[in-house]
């Protein structure tokens, strides 16, 4: 059998925040991809405004380094679970990965399902325990982790034999050592690796064309461009060729340019040939999974099998009573044309009309994945309002079942007994307990998915900003019955429209927390703060103090009101109840209730009392 010794394809795989992109960025460093003078941003890969914004990785890239005679073709993936659509479709694309763990935090739930992805894939790992220089890293307890989560997930013998790499991504270093001492500043041990242990493609470019497209991308100039390997065959510019679609379905079109990555850059190609990773433009309807083969050998490759999404919430066009004022796209149209040209790039989501024109279901991975997409919309100008998340119910062999997440919490010690106690009510059993001698525990527990909606900002605040949790789905069980989490507490609901001022904020601060400052434009119905205690509580934040003499006056400037608090986007879904709407501007993000009278809000909730 023919080899391509000049390629090798790899995917760097992690939990998220383990250091994959900062390791892809010493890669092309150290290989010379960048001019010496050249100035190149860290985190190179990430060229997402809320990529460098949040640190982390949500779109898979590809980029490629030449390492002396070889040139290595490198995936960089998310690592955050909400993203794992993209990383299943990268393993379809290279011979082996780079698993990324952490020299201190060791196995994550991230770590379990980007390898079993791999390990699923027959991919030939290398594992790098990164961060090697951190404070109580313990290289060799963590290369045991992996060798038994490698054993629980199935591994074969040929995967078991996993090499080992120690590095310090950030520092430029790697060694066959653990000590880290014994650290050498180049990344020459970790690309020799790459170049002995990953498998080089077979070179059957006499062969039929296959091309699959494992990624979506789009340009103004050549409109959509299909990015993936070529398994068989050779293909170039020019060529008539045939696209086998989902459905089995054949088109016929012509390939108008092609494109080979090497850096950060796209190369404009004439020809690609088996084990090649490229981008082809010259289909417009071109699609995830589908094949690329000659037309008169028509032999389509299997098609990529992705996860469902677990959780959705209703889109909204925005009735708001301001609507209209901040935003560039508010219609439903718009709006409408927005989400269903997502669904040509990001596969895990789904769009579902409902019976009214103006709202959608839109399902995804997670909280992380709709709040990305709704910060995207809102950056480019759209106005919408959209519901309470909701985990997505199946019917499995006639039993209702709901989606359990792995959740794996590390906390200091004193907290532990609030974080058990606070997951128990969530309906969570707990799995395992480390306690690392440090005075850190690590808790894993199974927790039903509506449990954990709106659980972090609670947790963050339970151990006051130390403890970290990550999760990642498990599988569909039997619904457990009764109320699991949600907002313990009613809210603080505007009953005129108006400017809220510094009186009218001061006389309702006592009755919970203000979300808004004074001067800020309010409506009937608005979400102005969190009652202190169970149900709500309609106020007049927008009343003015009427002034008598001049005395008084003098004395109002001297009152001081407490800061309000301000949440974030991914906070106000968190929050959000189900007669709840967060409103979704570019300049605003406000909390309203569906009603917003306070008549005709306590006429629906009798209804459905009487109902009930």
């Amino acid at each position: 059998m023919n080899l391509r010794n000049d390629i090798r394809n790899v995917a760097i795989i992690a939990h998220v925040d383990h250091g994959k992109t900062t390791l892809v960025d010493q890669l092309l460093r150290q290989s010379g991809t960048f001019r010496d003078n050249e100035t190149v941003a860290e985190r190179a890969m990430d060229n997402n405004d809320l990529e460098r914004e949040r640190g982390i990785t949500i779109l898979a890239k590809n980029t490629a380094i030449k390492y002396e005679d070889t040139r290595v073709n490198i995936m960089d993936t998310p690592g955050h679970a909400d993203f794992g659509g993209e990383v299943e479709r990268i393993m379809k694309m290279v011979d082996g990965v780079l698993l990324v763990v952490d020299a201190y935090e060791g196995t994550m739930p991230q770590t379990r399902f980007v390898l079993k992805k791999a390990l699923e894939q027959n991919l030939t790992p290398i594992v790098v325990v990164n961060k090697i220089d951190r404070d109580f890293a313990r290289p060799e307890e963590v290369v045991d982790e992996v060798l038994e989560l490698f054993i629980e997930l199935g591994a074969n013998d040929d995967q078991l034999e996993f090499p080992v790499v120690y590095a310090s991504a950030i520092n430029g270093t790697s060694s066959f050592e653990s000590d880290p001492a014994e650290q050498k500043e180049t990344m020459k041990p970790l690309l020799d690796t790459i170049i002995e242990h990953i498998p080089a493609p077979v070179d059957n470019s006499d062969e039929p064309l296959q091309f699959q497209v494992s990624l979506l991308d789009y340009n103004d100039y050549v409109g959509r461009i299909g990015i993936g390997r070529v398994f068989r065959g050779t293909m170039h510019v020019g060529q008539t060729v045939a696209l086998i679609k989902l459905d089995g379905t054949v088109k016929q079109f012509r390939v108008t340019k092609m494109f080979g990555f090497f850096g950060l850059k796209r190369d404009e190609i004439k020809e690609a040939k088996a084990g090649d990773l490229v981008a082809l433009a010259g289909m417009e309807d071109i699609f995830v999974g589908e094949t690329v083969t000659p037309f008169d050998h028509q032999e389509a490759l299997p098609l990529l099998r992705i996860d469902e999404p677990t959780l959705q919430m209703t889109f909204v066009t925005n009735n708001s009573p301001f609507a209209g004022r901040e935003g560039k796209h508010v219609t439903s149209r718009k709006i409408e044309e927005r989400l269903l040209a997502e669904l040509q790039t990001d596969v895990s989501l789904r769009v579902e009309p409902t019976a009214s024109p103006d709202a959608w279901v839109v399902s995804g991975r997670g909280e992380l994945h709709l709040s990305i997409l709704i910060e995207t919309m809102r950056r480019e100008g759209y106005e919408l309002q959209v519901s309470k998340p909701e985990v997505i119910i199946r019917e499995i062999d006639g039993v209702k079942c709901e989606p359990v997440e792995d959740v794996q919490i590390d906390t200091p010690e004193e907290f532990m007994g609030s974080v058990i106690e606070s997951i128990s009510q969530r309906k969570g059993e707990m799995k395992n307990m480390i306690n690392d001698g440090n005075g850190q525990v690590r808790l894993q527990f199974m927790v039903p998915a509506r449990g954990l909606i709106g659980y972090t900002t609670d947790f963050l605040s339970m151990t006051r900003g130390y403890g970290i949790i990550n999760h990642t789905f498990d599988s569909y069980q039997p619904i457990q019955k009764g109320r699991v989490g949600g907002r313990s507490r009613g809210v603080l609901v505007s009953m005129e429209t108006g400017k809220s001022t510094t009186y009218g904020t001061m006389q309702v601060e006592d009755r919970g927390t203000i979300f808004v400052e004074p001067g800020t434009d309010i409506y009937e119905g608005m979400i102005v703060g969190e009652n202190n205690r169970e149900g709500d509580i309609a106020v007049n934040i927008v009343k003015a103090k009427q002034m008598t003499n001049i005395r008084s006056a003098n004395k109002d400037q001297t009152n001081v009101i407490k800061k309000p608090r301000h949440l974030s986007l991914e906070e106000s879904l968190e929050f959000l109840n189900e007669d709840e709407y967060c409103e979704v501007t570019p300049e605003s993000i406000r909390l309203r209730k569906k009603i917003l009278n306070k008549n005709e809000r306590e006429k629906a909730a009798k209804r459905s009392k009487t109902a009930e």
